[in-house]
């Protein structure tokens, strides 16, 4: 089997963890790959990486069984970004605190190992979300895993945005921002923006508008079936759109248009792992201070 492994920076404590997971894949009989930027980090640590490849061109993730994702949830994302359309397993290791998306501890490594080995886990079709607009924006990479946003630009004042469902008028935002969520990404900003949690294998999306002046405005859920789009207002001439944690700024003569890509990012669960125990764990639920 063939497994490549993707992160960004590390500390020097997690550096026997990382040892441990390039022994445990090669003494199981993987082919153990390493993105780029993997590799810088395992440089600084003084990792012997003798025995591992490097990812040349992202066609190679075709060949691939898994990526192994070592980080928190940001290097997830990054991760799904370089699998894209090839549609590779990911398993997400914890570098940090728990994450939602990256639920596997260090202290777990073997055990996830072992699963792969055994395949004793579950592959989960996470739905992306997919902007089309009438420039290029984000270097061609025009999908993420959580969400799509616009914003305004540092201090500038609110801006309104004209929000279209299937080409009917739905409402007219005005506030800082607006969020159009997966329900991956409903764990995300559009949660801090008072949004709703949606379960990872719902079919919607969720409009949620950041800060808005209107305080009878409510985020809304509606069909990930439907393509939603946008006119922008404000003083300022430039705005920033975002998929993930990418950003770009644009001005208000960009049509944009965000609906479901036709391709998933596969997320490799372990059995013992589920969406509810990370809600109850990362959110404190049932947690009582009087006790």
């Amino acid at each position: 089997m063939k497994a490549t492994i993707h992160g960004i920076n590390f500390e020097p404590e997690f550096k026997p963890y990382i040892q441990k997971l390039i022994q445990l894949l090669t003494a199981e009989g993987f082919l153990v790959y390493v993105t780029s930027t993997f590799f810088r980090s395992l440089q600084k640590l003084g990792i012997p990486y003798d025995s591992l490849l490097l990812i040349s061109d992202k066609s190679q993730l075709t060949e691939m069984d898994f990526v192994i994702s070592v980080g928190g949830d940001g290097t997830l994302l990054d991760a799904v970004c370089l699998v894209g359309p090839h549609e590779t397993p990911i398993m997400g290791i914890n570098t940090g605190r728990l994450g939602f998306l990256a639920t596997i501890a260090k202290d777990d490594i073997a055990q996830a190992v072992q699963t792969l080995v055994s395949k004793t886990y579950d592959l989960e079709e996470r739905s992306l979300v997919h902007l089309d607009s009438d420039t290029e924006l984000f270097d061609g990479l025009n999908f993420g895993l959580n969400e799509f946003t616009i914003h305004k630009r540092d201090t500038s004042s609110m801006i309104t945005v004209h929000t279209y469902i299937d080409g009917a008028y739905l409402n007219s935002y005005w506030a800082d921002g607006l969020i159009i969520s997966t329900p991956t990404g409903s764990t995300g900003y559009s949660l801090s923006c008072g949004g709703p949690l949606i379960s990872p294998s719902a079919k919607n999306f969720v409009i949620t508008p950041v800060s808005p002046h209107n305080l009878n405005v409510r985020p809304m859920v509606v069909s990930d079936d439907t393509e939603i789009s946008f006119k922008i207002e404000g003083r300022s001439e430039k705005f920033l759109v975002s998929l993930d944690s990418r950003s770009t700024p644009i001005d208000a003569s960009v049509a944009l248009k965000i609906k479901k890509e036709k391709f998933v990012a596969k997320l490799v669960k372990c059995h013992t792992h589920s969406f509810y125990d990370t809600l109850r764990q990362k959110l404190s639920w049932g947690f009582d201070m009087r006790n």
